[in-house]
């Protein structure tokens, strides 16, 4: 196999592969990317088992061919290279190694055979439809703050994505949750997409497939099945498993009565929040929320390192209330406001809160009071 490949597209690839690609390995050939040439593209597929990766970039090709290498060394040596380098890719499978050159640079690395290399078994996808890439990330990075790290609750570890009956009818829709705090994200539904089945989308999976959904007129190819779900554009596929488990029902938990509602600007709201929990020298430290007729007290009492308090004009005209809450969890939810006003509902200082963005409901937050 010998190509030669521009430093940017080869970068580019190579980041993507290696991402994915766990640090500690009991099986050698689990380190390594596979590089196939072939034609006038070159393809870079890296997998832990559970997430397949494949980047092609175009490239000149004298020799087709395949081989595996070490996925970090090899991003190390190509993000080390100076901009616009051309490099040049040979690998010799008799001596079972693979030379970069770049200019004046020259690198021999290690191969490993390229039968040994695990590919992922393909799956019948029952569910095949397109979806525009700043939907898919709007649905992903608003939700996944949420998701539970909590490894006995194995089935929370995900984004549940689904298709919901929501406001204006069936909605394709993202939840998660950690017990503590839940987000449930809707989108209309795209062509096609009628007949998904709902499937947990692992954590790492998030975000890996996150870097595929940079351009926002980019649609993506979506693919689902019970067991695995696929994300393609022209360059890149991303192949995954989905969570083997099911998803708690999160509508017992979004609260439907709650009528005390506080209109407050979400970024002074945050801002507000991050002062007063500067004193607390724990993160999980409950910050109290004093509600009175158009007044909103932020205060934090750390008896080991002192308190802090902090007033806002907001919109409330309900009856008086106080209400204590996780600060990272507040702080983590209002930043998700991409307007200029957050809408909080409550019902009483022991029961879930409920967020939106103004009135927009096709984003709903809701978390869990604590005692202060």
């Amino acid at each position: 196999m010998k190509f030669s490949i521009e430093r940017a597209a080869l970068l580019k690839a190579v980041s993507q592969a290696q991402s994915v690609v766990e640090r500690r390995n009991t099986i050698p050939i689990l380190a390594n990317v596979l590089i196939e040439a072939e034609g006038s593209d070159v393809s870079f597929r890296a997998t832990d088992l559970d997430i397949e990766v494949v980047d092609k970039a175009p490239a000149q090709v004298e020799r087709a061919g395949a081989t595996t290498v070490a996925a970090t060394t090899l991003h190390e040596i190509v993000r080390k290279l100076p901009d616009g380098a051309l490099v040049s890719l040979t690998s010799d499978s008799a001596a079972g190694r693979l030379t970069v050159e770049a200019g004046r640079s020259n690198f021999s690395l290690a191969t490993l055979p390229k039968e040994d290399f695990p590919v992922m078994a393909s799956s019948e996808y029952t569910s095949n439809f397109s979806a525009n890439a700043a939907v898919l990330r709007r649905l992903f990075d608003k939700s996944k703050f949420a998701i539970s790290t909590e490894e006995t609750r194995y089935y929370l570890n995900g984004v549940y994505m689904h298709i919901a009956d929501g406001d204006g009818g069936k909605m394709l829709r993202c939840v998660a949750t950690d017990g503590h705090r839940l987000a449930r994200i809707d989108a209309d539904i795209p062509a096609d997409a009628a007949n998904m089945p709902g499937v947990i989308v692992p954590r790492k999976t998030v975000g890996e497939m996150r870097k595929l959904l940079d351009d926002d007129e980019m649609q993506i190819a979506v693919s689902v099945s019970e067991t695995k779900i696929r994300f393609a554009t022209p360059q890149i596929t991303l192949t995954s498993k989905v969570i083997d488990g099911t998803f708690p029902d999160y509508t017992r938990v979004i609260p439907q009565g709650n009528t005390r509602k506080l209109e407050v600007d979400a970024a002074d709201f945050a801002r507000a929040v991050d002062r007063v929990a500067t004193v607390s020298s724990e993160r999980s430290r409950a910050v109290k929320l004093q509600l009175d007729e158009d007044r909103l007290i932020l205060s934090v009492n750390a008896p080991d390192s002192g308190a802090a308090e902090e007033e806002l004009a907001v919109a409330y005209s309900d009856e008086r209330l106080e209400i204590g809450f996780n600060a990272k969890y507040l702080l983590e939810i209002a930043s998700q406001v991409d307007r200029e006003n957050a809408v909080f509902l409550f019902n009483s200082s022991g029961d879930p809160t409920l967020m939106r963005e103004g009135n927009d409901t096709s984003a709903v937050y809701v978390v869990m009071p604590m005692r202060v």
